[in-house]
């Protein structure tokens, strides 16, 4: 369903609403984007080269001092990008969200993590859609980005916003649509990806919609708020599913003594009936490894249960301890040591290639094992110069990247690719290193693989 044949405007319009879409399609709409970080950023740098007025908004002075200096926090945004938006005067960012009151269009790109108890953690979506609320005005209209669970536009950011006299649909209007950036992709940037739109209402949805339509290459409508926050856990656990089978069958395919990277380059020539997936030391990213539980925590207040994805969870939660104990049986094969003592190299910690992201990186979690086991660990990351805290593995933070180098190969008994960084001297480690464990196939470059190579 295209965005014209789906998101009818209403046929009553007031005359405020009528020149809001005439704003909106002139690009002079103002824009406010809560969050600016690997979601709100990228969207406001996207709507600003569109030409909208963007003011940027958070609450962590030293981004808004860094983005107003034309500077960039995030390595795949170029610095350049922040500075062009800047001088072009359609984008500037402030901590005072006094400034909210100005912005027609709200936008709200905040983090959705999980509790210590796996359950959705909607502490940033309830505080700042209480801000928004404190500055509500009459037209604005609100549009909800972060991932979260079928029902919580409706059911708690609706509510909140209309804490006061203002009323969805009727003061005020209220959407959500999903973020669906994928950081480092050369490929698809911000402005190349499709928008899914579900709008509390038909005069909603149409304005979401003519917003969009101005900064991104299509916009697919859909019936309501909660299809669209269905769209994005759908897709992102359709990749853990996935990901969980081929980590599954490497486990399998391993012990047959059968190499599952070699099957899936065989079996992706199949020009129809198969999707390649890829495994890995264990799931990475903000959305792949959280979105499944924010479905299974929903689906139990309707007692309906959710195996499947519940057991790719399982799966893939698994995969630190496999490449851990695939590191212990190599080793006492390779050179009769057992694990504790072992000077150990950890090359790339953050949760994909070629960025400095590391929000829920396997990596943290086999650094943790390894030293509770007694390894002497080191790690090796380009873009992550030094670890930051973290909620689960707080005794990290601080740690430091190791210059690559012969003085770092000296004494090393094992290293593990857990990112496979482009730009990285994988012969230098091959050659002088005397176990390689690669949980990334980045050693598939070697013809033939050398000996010390062990795939994890």
């Amino acid at each position: 369903m295209s965005s014209k044949d789906g998101a009818k405007k209403p046929e009553a319009l007031a005359s405020g609403i009528e020149s809001k879409f005439e704003r909106i399609r002139a690009g002079g709409a103002s824009v406010g984007i809560i969050g600016m970080g690997y979601v709100g950023l990228p969207l406001a740098l996207t709507a600003s080269d569109a030409g909208f007025p963007v003011v940027g908004f958070d609450l962590d002075d030293a981004k808004v001092r860094a983005l107003n200096e034309g500077s960039s926090y995030i390595t795949h945004i170029a610095p350049e990008k922040v500075a062009g938006a800047l001088n072009s005067g359609h984008f500037r960012a402030t901590a005072d969200f006094e400034e909210l009151r100005q912005a027609e269009i709200i936008l709200i790109c905040v983090p959705t993590p999980l509790t210590p108890q796996r359950e959705p953690d909607m502490s940033y979506v309830k505080s700042t859609a209480e801000r928004v609320a404190s500055k509500l005005n009459p037209g604005q209209l609100v549009i909800l980005e972060s991932t979260t669970y079928p029902g919580t536009t409706a059911d708690l950011v609706r509510p909140i916003l209309e804490g006061g006299d203002l009323s969805s649909g009727r003061d005020f209007f209220l959407a959500y649509s999903p973020e669906r950036e994928d950081p480092g992709n050369p490929e698809f940037s911000t402005k190349r990806i499709p928008k899914v739109v579900g709008g509390d209402g038909d005069t909603a949805l149409a304005l979401a919609v003519a917003f969009y339509e101005q900064i991104v290459p299509s916009v697919i409508p859909v019936s309501s708020t909660g299809t669209a926050e269905a769209v994005k856990l759908t897709e992102n656990i359709f990749r853990a599913v996935n990901i969980a089978l081929v980590n599954e069958l490497k486990v399998i395919y391993d012990a047959m003594g059968i190499d599952v990277w070699e099957v899936i380059e065989a079996a992706k020539t199949k020009p129809f009936g198969y999707m390649p997936f890829y495994p890995g030391p264990g799931l990475g990213g903000h959305c792949i490894p959280i979105d499944p539980f924010y479905l299974t925590w929903k689906a139990r207040e309707y007692e309906v249960p959710t195996r499947f994805i519940e057991l790719a969870g399982e799966v893939n939660a698994a995969m630190p301890h496999y490449v851990v104990e695939k590191l212990v049986a190599s080793l006492n094969d390779h050179a009769g040591k057992g694990l504790k003592g072992a000077r150990v190299l950890i090359v790339g910690v953050a949760y994909k290639k070629n960025i400095d992201d590391t929000r829920g990186s396997a990596s943290f979690k086999i650094i943790r094992l390894l030293q509770d086991r007694g390894a002497e660990v080191l790690y090796h990351d380009p873009y992550v110069p030094v670890l930051p805290v973290t909620r689960d593995h707080p005794l990290l933070g601080g740690m430091t990247s190791e210059v690559w180098g012969e003085a770092l190969f000296a004494n090393l008994d094992a290293a593990l690719i857990l990112t496979d960084h482009d730009g990285i001297d994988y012969q230098a480690l091959v050659e002088r290193c005397p176990l390689l464990i690669d949980t990334r196939n980045a050693t598939a470059r070697f013809d033939p693989v050398p000996e010390n190579v062990i795939k994890a």
